[in-house]
C-alpha cells in the first residue's frame, strides 16, 4: 500500500519551469566567435589604400618582414603606414640600409597607385638604389581571385 503515487498520476503533475541558465551553449558560440575575430582581425588591416594594378605573377615569399613603401593615387608617400615627404625619404631610407649594413640587402615591397604616373614610381627607385636598397618586389593585385601577388624584379 505504501508503494508511492503510480505513474500516471506523475505524468498529470507540472513541474515548475527551470529558473538555472545552461552555459555551455554559450561558452560554445563565445569560442567559435573569439577564433573567427582572432582569424580574421589580422586580416581587415591592409595598410595605406591603394588600388594595385593586375599582372599574372606568382606569389614572392619573405622569411623577414619587408619594409612596405606605399605611393598613393594623390602622390604621397608611405613608408610602413607612416606617411613621409619627399624631403625626409632619402634620409629614412638611409636608416634602413644603415641598419642593415654587414647584412643582406633587406627586402623592399613597393606599393603604387596604378593611377599614379611612372615618373613618381621612378622617383621612389631611384631613391632606394641610391641608398644601396636594391631588393624590390613591386607589388601587384593578381587577375582572378587570388588575393596578391608580387612581382620581383631586382632594381638596378
Amino acid at each position: 500500500m505504501g508503494m508511492g503515487t503510480p505513474p500516471s498520476a506523475r505524468r498529470g503533475k507540472r513541474h515548475a519551469p527551470m529558473a538555472d541558465i545552461n552555459v555551455t551553449p554559450l561558452v560554445d558560440v563565445m569560442l567559435v566567435l573569439l577564433i573567427i575575430f582572432m582569424v580574421t582581425a589580422p586580416l581587415l588591416i591592409t595598410g595605406v589604400p591603394v588600388k594595385l594594378p593586375e599582372n599574372r605573377a606568382k606569389a614572392l615569399e619573405s622569411e623577414e618582414e619587408p619594409t612596405v613603401i606605399s605611393l598613393t593615387a594623390q602622390g604621397e608617400i608611405f613608408l610602413n603606414d607612416t606617411a613621409v615627404d619627399d624631403a625626409e625619404l632619402s634620409g629614412r631610407l638611409a636608416d634602413i640600409a644603415a641598419a642593415h649594413s654587414g647584412q643582406e640587402t633587406p627586402q623592399i615591397f613597393l606599393r603604387a597607385d596604378q593611377a599614379l604616373d611612372y615618373g613618381r614610381v621612378m622617383v621612389v627607385m631611384g631613391e632606394l638604389n641610391r641608398v644601396g636598397l636594391n631588393r624590390i618586389a613591386l607589388v601587384s593585385t593578381a587577375t582572378g581571385d587570388t588575393p596578391v601577388s608580387h612581382h620581383s624584379p631586382d632594381a638596378q
